[in-house]
């Protein structure tokens, strides 16, 4: 049943551009699809005994489809905030980006996973600036541009401060499907914040992954 249910999705989306009534039968889709993928992940390999490899690449493809187009979604999160001038800051691969607006000022604050490093010194640096006082434009150790980080594979990780890495086994992923979690992150990056003396109320809060 849960293969099924996958499948049914995948070929709603397919055609989902050339037929407006298919939306309702989406929706219906999408509330059951998180429960179906999670059985089929348990079921494991005894899902997929006896498939061809034809079977297993096809569906590889519709998740990989699938995947890219969770990850554009979950990456307008961000969008709307203000100040609206701000542009769009790049989400470092292997990390993610908390941001919030306090007092008509955005500040993002970059975050690498676990096995990941800054390819910059940053350990006083906990967050990016964009402002009117900027000329909404990013503060950033790279010229030009709206990228705020990179994270780099490394067995160590040093170049940032110890809130700046999200913990082993949770991911930012990991964190932002969890409220309890995301709420933690923000948490002490708001903390910080006020630490730096931002004291104001925090706006459009948002964390989006790389």
């Amino acid at each position: 049943m849960a293969l099924q249910g996958i499948f049914t999705f995948f070929c709603s989306l397919a055609v989902l551009s050339s037929s407006a009534a298919l939306l309702q039968n989406c929706s219906s889709q999408t509330q059951h699809l998180s429960a179906e993928l999670e059985v089929a992940i348990e079921c494991g390999e005894n899902l997929t005994s006896g498939w061809s490899t034809q079977r297993t690449a096809a569906l590889l493809l519709s998740l990989r489809d699938l995947t890219d187009t969770l990850h554009k979604h979950q990456l307008q999160e961000c969008r709307g905030a203000e100040p609206n001038k701000c542009p769009e800051a790049k989400v470092p691969h292997h990390g993610g980006l908390a941001c919030v607006t306090v007092a008509k000022k955005r500040y993002c604050k970059p975050l690498c996973s676990h096995g990941y490093d800054f390819a910059f010194i940053r350990r006083s640096r906990l967050y990016e600036e964009c402002s009117k006082q900027t000329g909404f434009r990013w503060q950033t150790q790279y010229v030009g541009g709206n990228k705020l980080a990179v994270c780099n594979e490394s067995p160590i990780q040093v170049s940032g401060a110890s809130s700046a890495y999200f913990p082993e086994n949770q991911d930012c992923l990991k964190t932002k499907s969890n409220s309890t979690l995301q709420s933690a992150i923000m948490g002490v990056f708001v903390t910080e914040l006020r630490n730096q003396g931002i004291q104001d109320s925090p706006e459009f809060a948002c964390l989006v992954c790389g």
